[in-house]
C-alpha cells in the first residue's frame, strides 16, 4: 500500500483517524491544518476535500472524507495491526452503527453548543442550542454507557477503530460540561487508549502546536 496522508487540526474528530493510524503501525504523514488562520479555506486544500474540512485521508485510490469513512478503511486495510479488522460482516456492521452514531448524532450534539450558528441566524435560537447541548451530549455518553460499550472496548475485546472515535469524542466531555466520572465504563477505555504508546504520540504532536491552532469557535468547519 502506497503511503497515506492525513489532514488534520488539533482537538477536531480528525483525531480518531489520527489516532487510528498510529495504533496500526501506518505508514502515513500527518499534515496539521491550522484553522485560526482557516488554511481549511485554502484554494490548495479545496482541491483535496471541497468540503472545507478534516479528516481528510489521501490513499492511492483517491481522497476519502468523513470519519466513518476513513475509519472503516484504516481497518479494513490493515487487518493485522493490533486491532480487529471488521471483516466478519456483523462486526462490520457493528462498527458502522457506533461511528455513524458518533459523527451523526454525539458530534452533532455537541456542535450545537459551540457551532448553533451552522443551524440558526437568530441569537435567540443559538442561545437555546447552547443551554441545551450539554444535556443532550450527556445522554449520548449514557447510551453509549449503558447499551454500546461491550466492553472492556466498543466491540468486545478487541480494540477496535470505534475506540479511536470514542476515544476523540470523550476529549470533549469537559468543554461541554459534563464529567466524565459519571461514565465509568467510557473513562476506563479513555484512560487504557490515554496510556498507549501509540495513542501518546499524536497528542503530543497536537500539544506542540500553536494553542491559537486549535479550533477556534467561530472558525467555520
Amino acid at each position: 500500500m502506497a503511503r497515506l496522508t492525513l489532514y488534520s487540526t488539533p482537538g477536531s474528530c480528525a483525531v480518531a483517524a489520527h489516532v487510528a493510524l498510529e495504533l496500526v503501525a501506518a505508514d502515513y504523514e500527518a499534515v496539521q491544518l491550522d484553522f485560526s488562520k482557516n488554511e481549511q479555506r485554502a484554494a490548495t486544500f479545496l482541491r483535496i476535500n471541497p468540503k472545507g474540512r478534516v479528516p481528510a485521508l489521501v490513499t492511492e485510490h483517491g481522497v476519502l472524507t468523513e470519519t466513518p469513512a476513513v475509519l472503516l478503511f484504516i481497518a479494513e486495510s490493515h487487518p493485522t495491526r493490533g486491532m480487529t479488522a471488521l471483516h466478519n460482516l456483523w462486526e462490520r456492521a457493528k462498527a458502522c452503527e457506533f461511528n455513524s452514531y458518533m459523527g451523526s448524532t454525539v458530534h452533532v450534539n455537541y456542535a450545537h453548543k459551540t457551532r448553533p450558528y451552522r443551524w440558526a441566524d437568530d441569537e435567540a435560537a443559538q442561545a437555546a442550542m447552547r443551554a441545551k447541548a450539554p444535556r443532550n451530549f450527556a445522554e449520548c455518553f449514557a447510551l453509549i454507557e449503558r447499551e454500546m460499550l461491550r466492553g472492556p472496548w466498543v466491540l468486545g475485546e478487541q480494540l477496535s477503530v470505534c475506540d479511536a472515535y470514542l476515544f476523540t469524542i470523550a476529549q470533549w466531555l469537559p468543554s461541554a460540561g459534563v464529567d466524565i466520572a459519571a461514565y465509568p465504563k467510557v473513562n476506563r477505555a479513555v484512560r487504557a487508549l490515554q496510556e498507549m504508546p501509540a495513542v501518546e504520540r499524536v497528542m503530543a504532536a497536537y500539544r506542540a502546536m500553536p494553542a491559537a491552532a486549535i479550533i477556534p469557535e467561530r472558525v467555520q468547519q
